[in-house]
């Protein structure tokens, strides 16, 4: 019996109930497909597949898409060829997803239709047009090209990452496991061939996080069981509705899929987005479509929030009957018991399984007087009976069976086989070795954790898994954390990874060198790793480095390219953009990048118009194109601004603002208020700093992009603060976006050691280039050849080409990470560089070539600022250091606590700096190192400050600044005096922007805020 063969059975009973509904959760009503529609839409694909694809044996087709209505329908078109279906992610990286495909040997490839220039530009040269397109079904048929060379090296890229920690191998003693994780069984109980005819029914990859991602093969034979089971565990009859949780790639999608249309019951399926905004989703589920059927991840529920789940999930009348949990160890029953309403009847189920065992091995239902309040709270939750055709076995390090106490489990069957990577053949009853401790007690197998979580402690055995659900199980937000505690939030307070840095040598007694770019990038267990290399280089045999999870993925799509350079043309790659529109675009530390396309702009023998910093921003009543401009054959003067150097006396010393927490506060000695605007839900922290965009067309609305902790990039409009365009990156967001010379792309650095080109116009990935490190750091576009300078914790800075998708060359910054953003100087034609290791560079752009540097002895997170004259940067040291462009120091200026910030200058003060420090005050200082004034905030400063002027707040000359606890300050720039201030639900490490009278900034609550700036009394409507 095969999945197609259960759904068509279905749909001859079922054929006019409804089988998938699509909400896209907005002002559109849901769709939905009858089970006749699913099956006519199904044969109509499999028609197409069978005339336009060559089987030659095994069939099996890749289907690159996003769940949507049709999505039953293409992939019961796809077994009915009959073929395997490959799910792969638009979203995964694009050199994840060329090894799963060169690796399965994927020879056809489903493309959504409006994937389609998403799919070329990833994977360039590998797979060409076979067919027209199947309109009403919205797929096109690619074909693998006889010619994939690009392939075959990203494959090898891929491999270079993660064999060397595979071939370390096991170091204890006792038998050897077969590196496939496979008990081999003797030939007389027969076999399961790859080759049997029709047999395979899907291909996903292994997530790959403890070695090469696996290539799983799974047949009919293998999941079937599984869904008839699970059907009859659940009870799910036709009036069920399920929801598709899980991603295409994660196999029980398989089971939430299936299980729904085998039964006659209904599926819904959402965009990926909403399934990160616990809001929405829960509404669609239990309001709208009253979803009686859930399986998930612990994770996917805790995403909810406790106020979610108490007041819907697993509410008293709730709609859900069965919430059925897996792929995670199971959450505490203490927590689960303070979220399950008394009177609730739903029916929990704890799932434990492999992939390389498609899909789940056991199920366990939680015994309902487990939740009443008299019974212990400490009942452990055991992993459950095995399914259908499942076998489990629990071994001890000998391979000997655990019959009591504590060892590894083994899962296989006499037909519950998959195929990993090359296998062909595998016996039949084979077990797989599945890397996770259990304790067998009474027959009853209590989960402990992965091997690798297991650590001795003062010779006990600790393992730090049993630690971690302990912590989840808290029932709230413990709020008496002491300061002197040291938390690293990844991602985040670089302030506390200093101390801890600081700590850990005072601990050893000697420098750690690259310590610090560990703390901030890796987890625990590898700064861990990290001390205990530098401190035994000798005894590296001690060190287990199978252990070891490599996260970051890589293989440079640019070639090594140091000392050697392309000739730059003004036009260069412009020939791919079209729609250039004049535009202002404004970042952090007063960075205004302004482009002024004439209509000769497109001719060789053009003369690009690059604005200035403007003098003053114009009024929001109407936006009026810059009129300051200079050509870049007149020097860049954005980054290097024409500053008036004049003496300042005025040196006022000023104490800290009463705090006046509202949701629109005052401040009784000033005029001007802050207001919330709007805010705009990114799900977790937002550090970056926002870039805004302002299009010279009035028709067109002004644009604001910032990435989150959450791996959203959002693009929000400043006046509506509505979301134009959410994409989800690879990992964490903490660069600050930039624009291109163009306008048309956005280019930010992600925790997944990307650098994302995106198009600005819908966030759609344009180009991704490949470093070998976490990019915290944030790009900078020169604006004449239009190229994008960026660094990365690999100790790198590149220079990248996004029009011609190429990195032009690449500079190893001598044993510091880049965490800063590099500096672009017009006149000298300089780029500043700043490292972890203390280093500040200068650097030919063109060539890349080093010019000088300077070592300054301590970390520099701060990102270097210039003038015609300086540049400036600040360090941990606690000093603002100036050199002149020839790389003499000139002066230093010293503050009470490290300096973060980065020094903001700007014309509108003409030769002032400003900047913050981790000593609670915002400093001004003039360019000889003269200090002109301070103001003490109520908290460390860690953002860069921006200045700013508008007629509607009488022409003021005024600095934002934030500090870390959320106070939003507005001061005089001239005299240093607080003109206002507001206070944000959050810790603040974002920098401000302003345009006009808004203010934009990201916080620690999840929000992306913008606040309206007034004078008491007068603000609009």
């Amino acid at each position: 019996m095969t999945l197609q063969e259960l759904v068509n059975r279905a749909a001859s009973l079922y054929s006019d109930r409804k089988a998938v509904w699509f909400d896209e959760c907005n002002d559109k009503p849901p769709t939905f497909y009858t089970y006749a529609t699913v099956v006519k839409l199904a044969v109509e694909l499999t028609a197409f597949l069978q005339k336009h694809c060559d089987p030659q044996g095994k069939c099996e087709i890749g289907l690159y898409c996003y769940p949507g209505i049709n999505l039953p329908s293409w992939i019961l078109g796809i077994l009915q060829v009959p073929a395997a279906y490959s799910p792969i992610d638009p979203d995964a990286p694009p050199v994840l997803s060329s090894y799963f495909m060169k690796k399965s040997n994927l020879q056809y490839i489903l493309v959504e239709n409006d994937k389609i220039n998403k799919f070329r530009m990833s994977h360039v040269g590998c797979f060409y047009h076979n067919s027209s397109t199947i309109e009403h079904i919205g797929l096109t048929l690619f074909q693998m090209s006889s010619s994939n060379a690009d392939l075959n090296s990203q494959v090898d890229n891929v491999k270079s990452k993660y064999e060397p920690f595979k071939a370390m191998g096991n170091l204890q003693p006792g038998p050897t496991v077969c590196p496939d994780k496979t008990e081999v069984k003797t030939s007389e109980e027969g076999y399961m061939d790859i080759g049997q005819k029709y047999s395979l029914a899907y291909v996903l990859h292994t997530s790959g996080t403890t070695g090469i991602p696996k290539v799983v093969r799974v047949p009919h034979k293998c999941i079937v069981p599984n869904i008839q089971h699970l059907k009859s565990i659940f009870e799910i009859t036709q009036d069920d509705m399920l929801f598709l949780a899980s991603p295409l790639t994660f196999d029980p999608s398989v089971v939430e899929l299936f299980v729904a249309l085998t039964s006659g019951a209904s599926i819904l399926v959402v965009p990926n987005t909403i399934k990160m905004m616990p809001v929405e989703l829960s509404a669609a589920l239990f309001h709208h479509h009253r979803v009686t059927v859930l399986q998930a991840t612990p994770t996917l529920l805790r995403r909810f929030g406790a106020h979610i789940i108490k007041s819907t999930v697993l509410s008293a009348n709730t709609s859900l009957r069965v919430l059925a949990l897996g792929g995670e160890a199971f959450p505490v029953l203490n927590l689960l018991k303070s979220w399950k309403h008394k009177e609730n009847k739903t029916s929990i189920f704890n799932l434990y399984g492999i992939t390389e065992v498609s899909s789940w091995a056991t199920c366990y239902r939680i015994p309902e007087e487990v939740f009443s309040s008299d019974f212990r709270t400490d009942f452990p939750i055991p992993l459950g009976s095995p399914l259908l055709g499942t076998k489990v076995e629990v071994r001890d390090t000998n391979g000997s069976a655990v019959l009591e106490g504590e060892g590894q489990i083994f899962i296989g069957g006499e037909e519950r086989i998959c195929f990993l990577d090359d296998e062909i053949t595998v016996p039949l009853g084979t077990m797989r070795e599945t890397g996770d401790f259990v304790r067998v007690q009474n027959a009853k197998l209590f989960f402990l954790g992965r091997k690798d979580n297991q650590i001795k402690r003062h010779g006990k055995r600790f393992n730090i898994e049993c630690l971690q659900q302990s912590v989840l199980g808290l029932l709230g937000d413990s709020t008496g954390i002491s300061k002197d505690a040291v938390f690293l939030y990844s991602g985040g307070d670089s302030l506390k990874a200093l101390r801890f840095y600081d700590e850990v040598e005072m601990l050893v007694g000697k420098a750690v060198p690259g310590l610090l770019e560990v703390i901030l990038s890796c987890s625990i267990e590898e700064v861990y790793r990290h001390i205990l290399k530098i401190l035994f280089s000798d005894e590296d045999q001690l060190m287990n480095y199978d252990n070891v999870v490599k996260r970051k993925l890589s293989g440079n799509s640019g070639e090594e390219l140091h000392g050697k350079y392309i000739k730059l043309k003004s036009e260069r790659g412009l020939e791919v953009v079209s729609g250039l529109t004049s535009f202002i675009a404004l970042s952090r530390g007063n960075k205004f990048f302004s482009m002024n396309f004439t209509k000769s702009f497109m001719q060789p023998t053009n003369t690009v118009q690059v604005g200035v910093e403007l003098l003053q921003q114009p009024s929001f009543q109407h936006l009026v194109t810059p009129s300051i401009m200079k050509s870049h054959a007149q020097g860049y003067e954005m980054e290097n601004r024409i500053l008036t150097v004049t003496n300042k006396a005025n040196k006022t010393d000023c104490c800290s603002v009463q705090q006046i927490p509202a949701e629109c506060s005052h401040v009784t000695t000033a005029e001007l208020a802050l207001c919330i605007r709007w805010k705009s839900n990114t799900r977790k922290c937002v550090d970056a700093s926002p870039l805004v965009v302002i299009p010279s067309k009035e028709e067109v609305s002004a644009s604001v992009y910032v990435g989150s902790h959450s791996h959203a990039m959002q693009a929000i409009d400043l006046d509506l603060g509505e979301i134009k365009w959410e994409k989800n990156l690879g990992d964490r967001i903490e660069s600050s976006a930039c624009v291109s010379k163009c306008g048309n792309f956005i280019v930010v650095g992600c925790y997944d050691g990307l650098v994302y080109v995106l198009q600005s116009s819908d966030g759609e990935i344009h180009w991704t280039f490949v470093t070998e490190d976490t990019v915290k750091s944030s790009a900078v576009v020169d604006p004449s050849s239009g190229l994008v300078y960026i660094g990365s914790h690999d100790q790198h800075v590149y220079t990248l080409d996004i029009y011609k998708k190429a990195c032009i060359w690449k500079l190893h910054c001598e044993g510091g990470a880049v965490f800063s953003s590099p500096c672009l100087s017009s006149s000298p034609h300089h780029l500043y560089v700043a490292t972890l290791g203390g280093l500040l560079l200068a650097v030919n752009p063109v060539t890349g070539n080093k010019i000088w540097k300077s070592f300054l002895g301590k970390p520099l997170f701060s990102s270097p600022h210039c003038n015609e004259k300086y540049v400036c940067v600040g360090c941990v040291d606690g000093n603002l250091y100036c050199y002149t462009h020839s790389g003499e120091k000139v002066w230093q200026f010293s503050t009470n606590g490290p300096v973060f910030s980065s020094p903001c200058i700007s014309s509108l003060t003409k030769q002032e700096i400003f900047f913050g420090s981790h000593d609670c005050f915002i400093y001004c200082c003039n360019m000889e190192g003269n200090l002109l004034w301070k103001f003490e905030a109520t908290s460390s400063v860690y953002g860069t400050p921006f200045v700013f002027q508008s007629g509607a707040l009488k022409n003021k000359i005024l600095l934002a600044a934030v500090s870390t606890d959320g106070k939003v300050w507005i001061l005089n720039a001239k005299s240093g005096t607080a003109e206002g201030v507001d206070k944000l639900p959050g810790e603040v490490f974002s920098s401000p922007v302003v345009w006009g009278t808004k203010l934009v900034v990201g916080c620690r609550n999840d929000y992306i805020y913008c606040l309206d700036l007034y004078i008491t009394g007068k603000k609009d409507s």
